[in-house]
């Protein structure tokens, strides 16, 4: 291997690290706000890219159906919570309004700007605003009522909800893969340093929000109540903090994160409706690194993963992805040294 080589690996491996990295950010904010362990978290990127590759096809996208459909299942569900819990009709109709008004005006939208000519920036605006509702309805539908299981048994669900979604996305999309144009062309050199303008956009994108995230739960007061609803339910109720509605923030940012990663990658790779699944996996290979609480500490395990995957494709590819996935091993050895085990009660 002669150093052109080790650079070009280099910055691919730093590239997907990147999206490895909007993964791993993304796992360990549900995980701090529900102590959710979100395995479909990959599931998102899927939607996110299919839905700008739709776009630029002038057609609806499929995900447009999946949100009606969404808050169709969940007005079914508050309307029967109402009745059990014998709430009038118009508190019913209230709720209910609240519940489907965005997501549902967000689809619509969506719908109506899939046959306008629309540039680059308002069609990833547009396939992030549309999957972002997926997440709170996902919450609403499925851990809503689970805000006292244990961390076992949400993960069990996590598993079933990945199966769910991926046949979702089967149905919904097809087995046909989506890619899309790159944001920019050209290339871009620092001495010996060279990125090309998508490799640099995914960067960028990645160093900001990992920033913006870090700032927000660690700095101000929404973010450290929304880490306060997960570590003591009662407590932020007391001082007026919703734990449901906290959940539903999250993985709303987490889909919204998801489908940003799909958008930055869907130019350089052919995204199917099973991609998204081993993208995750890494993703949570790197949150583990951070111990499922540090920002930049994810941000360096995901481009160690980066790194690691892509000099092993090099050396082994056929072994590659076995590779990565070891590699969590020691880590979650030296985690267990460093810090013992604990019982959950």
């Amino acid at each position: 291997m002669d150093t052109a080589i080790a650079a070009m690996l280099a910055e691919d491996g730093i590239v997907n690290g990147a999206v490895y990295a909007l993964m791993a950010i993304s796992i360990i904010l549900v995980f701090s706000v529900t102590r959710i362990l979100f395995i479909p978290q990959g599931e998102f990127i899927v939607f996110g890219a299919a839905t700008l590759a739709q776009l630029q096809a002038k057609v609806v996208p499929s995900v447009v159906w999946l949100v009606l459909i969404g808050v169709a299942c969940a007005l079914v569900q508050e309307v029967w919570t109402g009745l059990r819990e014998r709430r009038s009709a118009m508190a019913i109709l209230k709720s209910g309004a609240r519940l489907a008004a965005l997501p549902t005006a967000i689809a619509l939208v969506v719908a109506w700007l899939s046959g306008q000519n629309l540039s680059m920036a308002v069609q990833v605006v547009a396939s992030i605003a549309l999957v972002m509702p997926l997440g709170s309805l996902l919450h609403r539908l499925v851990y809503g009522s689970m805000t006292d299981a244990t961390v076992l048994m949400l993960l069990i669900v996590s598993v079933g909800v990945h199966f769910g979604l991926t046949s979702l996305a089967l149905a919904f999309l097809g087995p046909e893969g989506f890619r899309t144009p790159p944001f920019a062309e050209g290339r871009y050199e620092w001495g010996a340093v060279s990125l090309n303008a998508q490799a640099l956009a995914v960067l960028v994108s990645t160093g900001a929000l990992i920033g913006v995230l870090f700032v927000l739960f660690t700095k101000t007061f929404r973010g450290l109540g929304l880490r306060a609803a997960a570590v003591n339910q009662l407590g932020a109720q007391l001082v007026g903090l919703s734990a449901r509605k906290a959940g539903q923030l999250s993985l709303s940012l987490a889909a919204g994160l998801g489908a940003l990663s799909g958008v930055l990658i869907a130019p350089n790779t052919t995204i199917f409706y099973d991609t998204g699944f081993l993208i995750g996996l890494k993703g949570f290979v790197a949150a583990v690194f951070a111990g499922l609480a540090s920002f930049p500490g994810a941000l360096i395990g995901a481009l160690a993963v980066g790194l690691v995957e892509s000099f092993g494709a090099f050396w082994a590819s056929a072994f590659k992805e076995m590779i990565v996935f070891t590699a969590v091993l020691p880590i979650l050895l030296w985690r267990s040294f460093l810090h013992g085990s604990a019982e959950e009660h």
